[in-house]
């Protein structure tokens, strides 16, 4: 059987990502989506997922954008003199292997940011992080660690296997340089996550067999879309998505994805993609449904 997990990213981080996000599961394939808890419309997030209770909200664990949960002189070593994050991904990877920043102030901010989740109401299906921080193999510990201690049933494991990269060159070819760069920071984060994926089944955490969409980043259109569903193995895959729709707030943010977030939402949306998953015997999941099974199964067993 093929079940696809269709998870929107950066649920929060604007009204408008907040709408796109909730019209697509309305009226399209999003079945999940990832929660900022940093985000400047994380209040507005919590009160339109309550009208969608068959969306999964997970946790989008965030060290790299904005403003800590935890207070400020409790992760110091994490922000800079105006209390925002300091360092972009390979920044805080390279802080963390020269012991620049502390272990425990990042573990003191990851359960700040899962507490207020689970304040506001909401019980986590999964957890993923922003920019892929996870994927380094001390902070996949951290975060199996987290999905243990807080009951939380998977964790986005980073490691594409089939990004539809010959439809994507194909489609965008001058964007040929930018989509190989793409493809070699997915290789990457493939390597790095294999070092700590092994301890998800002892943990009793699950997650997606086949992940996509670090290389279509930006390039998610219809035609990509319909390459990654045809092609879709049996099993359980992941496809991470970023839709949204453009407004003064979201281009006050630091993302790089504006416009491209509605050309996502509207292929997201189309009814023939959603006949297509139907026809192709796709079935859409959440990542909530994928932890129920592996309880289920250990229970048997």
């Amino acid at each position: 059987m093929k079940r696809l997990i269709v998870n929107a990213d950066d649920f929060g981080l604007t009204a408008g990502i907040n709408q796109a996000i909730m019209e697509g599961h309305r009226d399209g394939l999003i079945s999940s989506t990832s929660l900022l808890a940093n985000g400047e419309a994380f209040a507005d997030a919590i009160a339109v997922s309550r009208r969608a209770p068959r969306l999964g909200v997970g946790i989008h664990l965030n060290l790299t954008e904005g403003k800590p949960v935890a207070s400020a002189s409790s992760v110091s070593s994490l922000i800079n003199s105006c209390g925002f994050f300091a360092r972009k991904p390979a920044g805080l990877w390279r802080a963390m292997l020269l012991g620049l920043v502390r272990a425990t102030e990042i573990e003191r901010e990851l359960h700040a940011q899962v507490e207020k989740v689970l304040a506001a109401g909401i019980v986590p299906t999964h957890l993923d992080s922003h920019k892929h921080v996870h994927a380094l193999p001390a902070l996949g510990k951290m975060s199996v660690k987290l999905a243990c201690q807080y009951g939380i049933g998977a964790i986005r494991c980073v490691a594409e296997t089939w990004p539809a990269l010959g439809c994507l060159l194909g489609r965008f070819p001058r964007a040929r340089g930018k989509i190989w760069r793409q493809r070699l920071n997915s290789l990457a984060l493939s390597v790095l996550s294999c070092a700590w994926r092994r301890e998800l089944p002892k943990a009793g955490v699950a997650c997606a067999k086949q992940f996509y969409g670090v290389t279509p980043t930006g390039f998610l259109d219809e035609e990509v879309l319909r390459e990654i569903l045809r092609r879709l193995p049996d099993g359980e895959s992941e496809l991470m998505c970023h839709p949204g729709f453009v407004d003064q707030a979201l281009r006050q943010t630091p993302t790089r994805l504006l416009e491209q977030r509605e050309k996502e939402y509207q292929a997201l949306t189309r009814p023939e993609i959603k006949l297509l998953a139907k026809e192709l015997g796709i079935q859409i999941i959440n990542y909530g449904d994928l932890a129920n099974d592996l309880h289920r199964r250990s229970f048997v067993q």
